[in-house]
């Protein structure tokens, strides 16, 4: 005996342990998508934030980028304005050509002009005199114009003796007189990284070139067109004037664009990065309610995903399956086995157990239908709840499953838990309407709950089932042990049937076997809850008596 005692706890341990460890791993499987959805939509955000603000610097580079060419464009409009002003004033010169009046002349002309630098006569190739140079020892020899203008006017590039200063200069030549001014002056109109182009088109061999600024990245249409474009990896923006020959090109390269607002970028990062890991977390909270055990079972009923085992009831004398009881099984979405008394709850905690007994009333009769319908001395047992008992819709769901399966009501047993009973004329009147159909109805779990000896009688019951805690005290001085010949005498007394739960050894089955009235008995010793397949082919043969017995043969 004392070993069998320990094979059986061993197996309750091994049972339970595997429940802890499926329950510990589902966990674990949990919180980590958990922080995997969490950290993924973190990092999504903070990408999503970086192209915002890669976006958003983008966008205001290339505003900034028109802007700047307008203004640089305006620019050069006012300073080619004022050249061929002074230009027709030089020409209009009343003094000889380069004497001291005329060279006097030319310095008034520049003390007046914003962008002009310098001014002077060209004759025979050579520099004549000028407001700076005065007349040269040795006149400086004048190159080939770099471009050639529609009104006949020649532009040169670091003419000789300019070309030594810090900046390039550009010089206007219209006849025998000439300009000098400094365009890089306008780059303090826009720091770093603007950078800009003048370019130019030469009216003799329409060839394209550079008239001022800095050499850029690109030469194609874009530079003598209006318009703006991304090239490669720099941006472009270029303002041609309707008045004069020249375009200019406003540029920056993307990195130089990217990294003009760092904090701006690493605003929008963070932000994009809080965003994200709220979404993740908004997203992990609605995982996790979709995965919470009252979804889950939910999902497994519609889905019709529990499954039903059935426990013989046999008569004590003879041994023989006279009922079975319906049990129903569910293993969760993480592969966790949850018991009946934990999805139960549930199901009546958040309303739905009527959907999870019409899972069970269907299910039952789609197994077993055939022999309810051709034995007649068995019949099946079905657990309701006192939330089935209190919804109107439970007994005509029960009336038409069994009439649409063709099985009498009187094959059909109501088990009801002795705590279902504790709304006590609720109790009755829902006893009464099940026994007027026809059904017989049992107390489950009796001397457990709340249906006292003192008013068993009120309920009206054909049944009483004695609960395993009773059965398991059998050869022990447990005070429950006292209790049981009470109970027996009292279901003889009130014409009670009586069934004993959690049978599990001949000297438990042999204690009921001589009670006056003849009981029946539910236990592993008799058989355990097993599929319909295995159980009609036992029912078939009579039953049989399974060997090792743990203690832990839990009815739902």
């Amino acid at each position: 005996m004392e070993s069998a005692d320990f094979t059986e706890t061993k197996t309750y341990i091994s049972a339970s342990e595997g429940r802890k460890v499926g329950m510990k791993r589902a966990i674990k499987k949990r919180i980590g998508v958990t922080l995997a959805i969490t950290l993924l939509a973190g990092a999504m955000g903070a990408w999503l934030g970086y192209l915002t603000a890669r976006a958003v610097a983008l966008s205001l580079a290339e505003i900034r980028l028109e802007r700047y060419a307008t203004r640089l464009m305006e620019d050069g409009e006012a300073a080619s304005s004022e050249l061929r002003t002074v230009l027709a004033a030089l020409s209009a010169s009343p003094y000889k050509f380069c004497s001291a009046q005329e060279i006097s002349y030319f310095r008034a002309l520049i003390f007046e002009s914003e962008y002009t630098k310098d001014v002077g006569r060209m004759r025979n190739g050579r520099i004549a005199c000028s407001a700076s140079l005065g007349i040269p020892r040795i006149p400086a020899m004048v190159p080939d114009p770099v471009f050639h203008q529609p009104d006949g006017s020649k532009v040169y590039v670091n003419l000789a003796p300019y070309q030594e200063r810090p900046e390039s200069v550009v010089a206007l030549q219209m006849n025998e007189s000439y300009v000098v001014f400094t365009p890089l002056t306008r780059m303090h109109l826009e720091p770093a990284p603007m950078h800009y182009t003048e370019t130019e088109v030469d009216a003799l061999t329409q060839k394209q070139g550079q008239l001022s600024g800095e050499q850029p990245r690109f030469h194609g249409p874009i530079l003598m067109s209006e318009g703006q474009d991304r090239i490669g990896k720099s941006l472009y923006a270029t303002r041609c004037s309707i008045r004069y020959y020249f375009c200019i090109t406003a540029y920056t390269t993307v990195p130089e664009a990217l990294h003009n607002d760092p904090t701006h970028f690493r605003l929008c990062v963070a932000i994009g990065s809080v965003i994200g890991v709220c979404i993740g977390m908004l997203i992990s909270l609605a995982y996790r309610r979709n995965r919470s055990r009252d979804k889950q079972l939910r999902r497994a009923i519609r889905r019709d995903e529990l499954r039903m085992v059935y426990q013989p009831i046999v008569e004590l004398a003879n041994r023989r399956i006279v009922e079975a009881e319906a049990l129903v099984r569910w293993t969760d979405e993480d592969g966790v086995a949850v018991g009946p008394d934990v999805f139960v709850k549930i199901a009546e905690e958040f309303g739905f157990v009527g959907d999870l007994t019409k899972l069970v009333v269907r299910q039952a009769l789609r197994d077993l239908g055939p022999v309810l319908r051709n034995h007649a001395n068995f019949r099946l047992n079905i657990n309701v709840t006192a939330s089935d008992l209190a919804d109107a819709k439970f007994l005509p769901m029960l009336e038409g499953a069994l009439r649409n399966a063709g099985v009498a009501p009187e094959r059909f047993a109501i088990e009801i838990t002795e705590s279902s009973t504790a709304r006590h004329d609720a109790a009755v009147e829902a006893i009464r309407q099940l026994r007027r159909r026809g059904h017989s109805v049992k107390i489950d779990d009796f001397g457990t709950g709340y249906s006292s000896l003192a008013y068993l009688h009120d309920l009206e019951v054909d049944a009483i089932k004695i609960d395993r805690a009773f059965t398991q005290a059998i050869g022990t001085e447990a005070v429950t042990t006292a209790i049981l010949p009470q109970i027996l005498s009292l279901a003889t007394a009130l014409d009670l049937q009586v069934i004993v739960e959690g049978i599990e050894t001949e000297v438990q089955a042999a204690y009921f076997t001589e009670a006056e009235r003849p009981v029946l008995g539910q236990g592993w010793l008799f058989g355990r809850p097993v599929g319909a397949p295995e159980f009609l082919q036992k029912l078939a043969a009579g039953g049989k008596q399974e060997q090792a017995v743990p203690k832990d043969a839990k009815k739902a």
